[in-house]
């Protein structure tokens, strides 16, 4: 009967395809499961590690590896539908399965193949992500917490497309070390699709260490709830909206082009390998999105938009006037704080990346590697949300707009934002 149930077990996970459990009342027909005897003989293999059980929420799928003997034994005590509870192959057994041969060449299917429980996670440097970003022959979508990866349709059905790159990973997450270090956290549930080759691919890419998961990314894929902060990109294009809003209701052309609310760049985001090169370029985005984005028609009317010199021969000379000074000159006019410290900062920033996006302040043929890229990027970020943040308050005190004040997130309003 022992060796019945083991090898039933053992079989089953194997040949299910997905390394799923045994439910109890699958059994009925060769064991008679409201025994007494069979339930001792369940406790039994239990204690001597050749067997183990998941009990409750989905326990056709064995979602971690950690539980402890008298956890499961407590769990299924406790059960109410024990003919509900699922039985698998202990990791000791597994250790010495005829079956682990299968799995050699693919790292992930065989950690599960070994018993690692399918919502574990392993971490990877981010620059694994770049070649699916860069590769039009994928669907790459990415927020500040996490994103997805699929090949095309266009590409899935084409027979030049080889197999083994038709892949889809159905979700990511971005994870952190103590140092807020950036990774790339994926659970092994979705490691374990990926093809031989992609497999391959992502093991080379692997870290070890101290790496956690993206707060919210967590709550969301293994708590089922939701965080209620901002992610920091997303709030930076929600404050840009409301703004034209706002200029909407004092009847002028909106302050930006662009909301790129519905259209965010994929690069918009933080970077994937830190590098000069992609620091480079990520500020030559952010000036795009930001300063460049600025529509001088929304100052038409209220201010000069060229400055008028008189040279020594007695000419004049026009010059047009840039965005961030046009912008300042507008404040400067219409608005008078309280406290001129954060407009200051505000424009400040928005120099200082305007600054970092000319292609003088690059040595064209250098590039380096270094993690302090990343540091850099989000210190920048950070000063961006806040910036962007002073520049919806001053339109916010407009007579207009104080008057019929539009609908803004209340996540925006209490500043709940992620800024990692």
């Amino acid at each position: 009967m022992i060796e019945e149930l083991t090898n039933l077990v053992e079989e089953f996970y194997f040949s299910s395809g997905d390394f799923n459990g045994v439910a109890v009342y699958q059994l009925k027909s060769k064991f008679d499961i409201e025994s007494k005897q069979f339930w001792d003989l369940i406790n039994r293999l239990i204690v001597e590690e050749q067997i183990s059980a998941c009990v409750g929420g989905n326990p056709h799928i064995k979602g971690f590896s950690h539980h402890s003997i008298a956890q499961v034994l407590k769990s299924i005590e406790q059960s109410t539908h024990p003919e509900f509870i699922c039985l698998y192959p202990s990791q000791k057994t597994l250790a010495s399965s005829k079956y682990l041969k299968d799995y050699h060449d693919y790292p992930y299917k065989l950690e599960l193949a070994r018993g690692c429980g399918q919502f574990e996670y392993r971490a990877f440097e981010l620059d694994v992500l770049e070649q699916y970003r860069n590769d039009p022959r994928y669907t790459f979508t990415s927020n500040d917490v996490g994103g997805e990866i699929c090949i095309s349709d266009e590409y899935f059905l084409s027979k030049n497309m080889p197999d083994r790159h038709k892949i889809v990973l159905k979700t990511f997450g971005y994870s952190y070390d103590d140092d807020f270090n950036r990774y790339v956290g994926v659970f092994l549930r979705y490691l374990s699709k990926l093809t031989l080759e992609h497999q391959k691919l992502w093991s080379a890419r692997e870290v070890l260490g101290k790496i956690k998961l993206h707060p919210q990314y967590y709550a969301a894929n293994l708590l089922g709830s939701w965080d209620s902060r901002l992610p920091i990109f997303e709030a930076i294009l929600m404050e840009i909206e409301i703004i034209n809003r706002m200029c909407e209701l004092i009847k002028k052309p909106n302050l930006f082009k662009k909301s790129y609310k519905k259209n965010r760049p994929k690069e918009f985001s933080f970077l994937i390998r830190p590098t000069q090169s992609e620091f480079n370029k990520f500020m030559l985005l952010l000036d795009k999105v930001l300063s460049d984005n600025i529509n001088k028609k929304f100052f038409k009317g209220d201010i000069p938009l060229v400055d008028e010199a008189k040279r020594k021969d007695g000419k004049t000379v026009v010059n047009q006037r840039g965005t961030i000074q046009l912008l300042e000159i507008w404040i400067n006019k219409k608005y008078t704080p309280a406290d001129v410290e954060p407009i200051k900062e505000m424009f400040q920033t928005f120099r200082e990346i305007r600054a970092l996006r000319n292609p003088e302040a690059h040595d064209v043929n250098c590039d380096s590697f270094n993690q302090d890229f990343f540091i850099k990027q989000r210190e920048i970020v950070l000063r961006v949300c806040n910036a962007i943040w002073i520049l919806r308050q001053i339109f916010g005190n407009h007579p207009l707009v104080k008057s019929n004040p539009p609908e803004i997130d209340e996540r925006l309003l209490n500043r709940e934002i992620w800024t990692q």
